[in-house]
């Protein structure tokens, strides 16, 4: 018999990579597809509030812990009309929306949906047209959410029955404007100077929102990474936040290869911070630019269905993919990555939140439920509040397709000193063996085994569905704590959350 498969990792307090921003765990609504429209708002639903919100959706939103949702898009918000979202419901006009080809009836909009963020404790990320539009819509939209009164967009707000300004503190300057697809795509230095003063003008209506600049819709495009370099030198000392885009899926079948594919991640997030911090030395700045992963996910199972779809109806069923267990395992090691990035990387959205590529799905008068991938982001949001610690790791590897030396333990560490917990979260590549991890604890003297949470299945293509929901965790894995020793047994192609405290 075949000595089972070791790996070792050290967990220290003082091996700190940063301040873990609780908005890594943000999340995204656009205007596209069942997100809005039959996700988060159905005025007949039996579980909607007045307001024709779901309840069943924001009780399922709480319990991620989302603590931030980027709105209104995306590809739809560079040609929206923002007033067009405003105002008694019963006069807003019905348009055609160009990026899905959809009919959009504006029934939600800036207002409701700043009202629904509130129901389900969350921030509002809000992004303004670049595309169709500019500085004056941009700064006319800030006006009025975040004035408090006295001014023409304010005092209309109030009219419309918000006396309280939203007071939304951070703002998307466009989307993906990078990309030949996007309405009113833009070359670089276009886009650089746009977004500039875009930002002056922001900053002058309101000083103490933050600015988030496009940067590249993918690692994939032609323009990465100068892209990122040329608007930097236009907006470096007025924007907050520079945002990456990306989405992962297995097309070719091949599991062992999909799992693999956050060592590109990794590699896509380090070029961009090493491009910042070009443009830093180059404007010899003392500002460092931090990141925001505003959109990540798996997307690939719906790519056939969305071309079948009929042009101008309202809310089609776009973007629906149905997750796999291996699914959940990506995402959870995407999530990992991004907690092992934290000193740069400060707030992240999965794209998206219900329906559309999403961890929630709905059916239109009936349940929703948790997709596969619904339990790692639940499970990183919830425990992964603190402080990232570098977890050093000595793993067996394997070479697939794509990458060379491939560790099969994949791992993040926080530490929540307030709470004198530790978490570990693990995940175990192989697809055919088990994995024992030992994992030296000893500078977090007589901290003990709290919980551990484990999600495996025996079928890699396993699916939830409003009927049956066979991907969920368990709590009974297998690890031990002595003598300032952690073991633990993580079976094949496994997710794991280690939770240890005094």
């Amino acid at each position: 018999m075949a000595e089972q498969l070791k790996a070792r990792m050290t967990v220290d307090r003082e091996f700190k990579i940063g301040e873990i921003d609780k908005r890594l765990y943000g999340s995204f609504i656009e205007h596209l597809g069942r997100a809005v429209y039959g996700g988060i708002y159905e005025v007949d639903h039996p579980d909607s509030t007045e307001e024709g919100f779901r309840t069943d959706v924001i009780e399922l939103v709480k319990e991620l812990q989302v603590p931030i949702v980027r709105y209104p898009g995306g590809n739809m918000v560079s040609a929206y009309n923002w007033e067009d979202g405003v105002g008694p419901i019963s006069e807003r006009p019905k348009k055609l929306e160009l990026a899905w080809r959809v009919i959009e009836p504006n029934y939600v909009g800036t207002n409701e949906f700043a009202e629904w963020a509130r129901l389900a404790d969350t921030e509002v990320m809000m992004a303004v047209n670049l595309g169709t539009r500019g500085i004056d819509a941009a700064r006319n939209l800030l006006e009025y959410c975040n004035h408090p009164k006295g001014s023409y967009w304010s005092d209309l707000r109030r009219n419309h029955g918000y006396k309280e300004p939203h007071k939304i503190k951070t703002w998307c300057l466009g989307n993906e404007m990078d990309g030949p697809w996007q309405v009113g795509h833009k070359t670089a230095n276009e886009y650089g100077r746009l977004a500039l003063e875009t930002a002056k003008a922001m900053r002058l209506v309101d000083p103490s929102i933050e600015l988030v600049a496009c940067g590249s819709s993918s690692a994939q495009m032609p323009t990465f990474p100068e892209w990122e370099a040329t608007i930097l030198d236009h907006t470096y000392e007025e924007v907050d936040y520079l945002s990456l885009h990306q989405y992962y899926g297995n097309r070719s079948g091949d599991t062992a290869n999909y799992l693999a594919k956050t060592l590109e991640m990794n590699d896509f997030i380090k070029t961009v911070v090493a491009t910042c911090d070009y443009i830093k030395a180059k404007k010899r700045s003392k500002k460092t630019m931090h990141l925001s992963f505003d959109e990540w996910n798996v997307w690939f199972h719906s790519n056939q269905a969305d071309r079948e779809i009929e042009p101008w109806s309202v809310a089609p069923p776009q973007l629906e993919d149905v997750y796999t267990f291996e699914d959940a395992l990506l995402v959870g090691s995407i999530l990992m990555t991004l907690v092992r990035n934290a000193d740069r990387v400060k707030m992240a959205c999965m794209a998206q939140l219900v329906n559309v590529i999403a961890p929630i799905m709905t059916e239109t008068g009936g349940s929703a439920w948790r997709q596969t991938i619904f339990y790692p982001y639940m499970h990183v949001s919830v425990f992964g509040r603190g402080t990232s610690l570098h977890p050093v790791i000595s793993s067996p590897k394997y070479d697939s397709k794509e990458f060379t030396d491939v560790p099969y333990l994949d791992s993040a560490v926080v530490w929540n000193e307030e709470k004198d917990e530790l978490t570990i979260f693990m995940l175990n590549r192989h697809l055919e063996e088990g994995l024992e991890v030992n994992v030296d604890i000893r500078s977090f003297e007589e901290y003990k085994l709290k919980e551990h949470i484990v999600l495996e299945n025996d079928d890699l293509k396993a699916v939830n569905t409003a009927i049956s929901q066979p991907v969920k965790p368990h709590t009974n894995g297998h690890s031990t704590v002595n003598d300032g020793y952690l073991q633990v047994q993580a079976p094949k192609a496994s997710w794991h959350v280690i939770r240890l405290g005094k």
